[in-house]
């Protein structure tokens, strides 16, 4: 037998998580551009002095419109990546996402145009948040399956980053390079994924649910540089195989099976789409969106720009450690830890901005040491809030999404997690500009008050998972632990013995006796 080496799926996965980073380029790059005075001018209005604004409705319109997009899409991945293919997908998706690149950089004056370009990029961008991560965990070697799943966050984030220090190098230059810099830069980052798409090699799972075998047997021989007569490549197509026959055991699940008494499977589908619910109104994403815009009105002496890129490298630093703690830590303790801390952030600094800040729109010049100095103190713990966020609350709820479901409902339950990941990141990036506008810093005692509700509902509802297989996440939740014990609960060898079928059973004996002889 060879000896199997991870690398070229380790840099296959490199590459592909590349989508990762193009989404959180696109998520970050507009909150610098809603203040450059070049956009201002060409998709604002003329405020009573004289000088161009955009109002929070159109900061709201044009933010969220991604976002709208991203939900719209969240459901069609599953028809396009059976249909033509995980890597068709990719490649019709980049497409789809280049195309509304190419009409925003294209806008002159028209506020319509930019809405609607962010509106088609974000149709390809959240089928690509949804078809990359899937195309990663059905590539990747298990050994590093969960490491890939945290290197697709690591993307995400160096997107956010290195989209603010692009903004902090374009947002002086007097005229419309400013923002079609950052905002067509992202026709580069596009057409690198559509390119690289024709060098990769389709998901065996895909092969194998769709009857190309030996094509299959070719691709994980190749994933796992072994030739393609090794026994290992024999045993992975035979346990791809019971896993595609599990998933299809009763024939094909139905949406409402995720809402079933069965296995508690309404109760893990609702915990997921809670997990998401909150991750979104924790505040994290209102700082990404309209950072820019809210610490300009903290009167810093700092450029907005420079804090922004500040946030994004402390997000990178903030997101490296979770790599560690989320095996370490567990699932459930990561949670709580982070919505404690992130709390106590949001009520600091929402309290000290409201009672020591200035009116918004007041000159540099007749700002008061107190003014100064509670700008400061809300960005500080802003910047906590921030590196918290990126350590527990940003990966352990996509964890725990993708290790609490059967694979029989598997690809179900996750969408209903993102739809509703997504759905509330519309509702938050449509409203937040119009809250803030009206309430100021007190907005942050709206995060405070869910991180409240997020720490109370996963101590009371939230089971540990780390370590556990799904079989075991079966019976965990079946056998009625409680979520603060389940931290040091242990399956029964005699349900898992139960839990396997006939057949299940048949496969793994054989694939012993295999071994053995080998």
């Amino acid at each position: 037998m060879a000896v199997p080496t991870n690398r070229r799926a380790i840099l296959l996965a490199i590459f592909i998580a590349f989508g990762g980073f193009l989404f959180g380029y696109d998520i970050g790059v507009i909150s610098g551009c809603l203040i450059m005075p070049d956009f201002q001018r060409r998709f604002g209005q003329i405020g009573s002095d004289g000088q161009p604004y955009l109002s929070s409705s159109q900061q709201s319109i044009i933010t969220s419109l991604l976002s709208a997009g991203y939900a719209v899409t969240l459901l069609i991945p599953a028809f396009t990546s059976d249909s033509i293919g995980r890597r068709g997908s990719i490649l019709f998706w980049s497409g789809i996402f280049t195309i509304g690149v190419a009409i925003q950089t294209g806008t002159t004056y028209s506020i319509v145009q930019i809405t609607i370009g962010r509106f088609i990029a974000g149709l390809g961008v959240g089928a690509l948040s949804a078809i990359v991560p899937l195309y990663n965990g059905e590539t990747a070697p298990k050994a590093i399956r969960g490491m890939m799943l945290v290197l697709y966050q690591v993307q995400i984030i160096m997107g956010i980053f290195i989209s603010y220090v692009i903004d902090l190098g374009t947002h002086s230059i007097p005229n419309s390079a400013s923002w079609r810099i950052p905002v067509g830069l992202q026709l580069v980052w596009g057409l690198i994924l559509l390119s690289g798409v024709f060098f990769l090699p389709e998901s065996p799972r895909h092969l194998l649910g769709t009857g190309k075998v030996e094509e299959c047997r070719r691709v994980i021989a190749e994933l796992n540089s072994v030739p393609v007569d090794d026994p290992l490549v024999y045993d992975l197509v035979e346990e791809l195989d019971m896993a595609i026959k599990l998933e299809n055991e009763g024939g094909k699940a139905t949406w409402l099976e995720c809402f079933s008494t069965r296995n508690a499977l309404w109760k893990r589908t609702l915990n997921g789409m809670m997990l998401q619910f909150i991750q979104q109104l924790n505040g994290q994403n209102f700082y990404y969106y309209y950072g820019d815009t809210f610490f300009q009105s903290a009167g810093t002496q700092l450029s907005p720009y420079v804090i922004q890129t500040i946030l994004g490298a402390v997000s990178v630093a903030g997101t490296l450690p979770a790599l560690y703690l989320i095996e370490t830590w567990g699932r459930r303790r990561s949670l709580l830890l982070g919505a404690f801390l992130q709390a106590i952030c949001a009520i600091i600094a929402g309290l000290v901005g409201h009672y020591t800040l200035a009116a918004t729109g007041t000159p540099l010049s007749e700002l008061t040491p107190r003014n100064k100095s509670g700008g400061d103190v809300l960005i500080a713990f802003a910047v906590l809030q921030v590196f918290s966020y990126s350590m527990f609350w940003g990966p352990t709820p996509w964890v725990y999404l993708g290790e609490s479901f059967p694979l029989r409902i598997r690809p179900k339950a996750i969408a209903l997690g993102s739809a509703t990941n997504w759905i509330w990141n519309f509702l938050l990036s449509f409203f937040s500009p119009r809250i803030s506008a009206k309430i100021g810093p007190l907005i942050l005692l709206i995060f405070f008050g869910m991180l409240i509700f997020g720490f109370c509902y996963v101590y009371v509802a939230i089971p540990e998972t780390k370590g556990l297989s799904l079989e075991e996440v079966d019976e965990m939740y079946t056998s009625g632990v409680k979520p603060w014990h389940s931290a040091g609960w242990r399956p029964s060898e005699k349900h898992l013995h139960d839990h396997a079928t006939t057949d299940q059973k048949d496969v793994l004996h054989e694939r012993n006796e295999k071994a053995s002889d080998v």
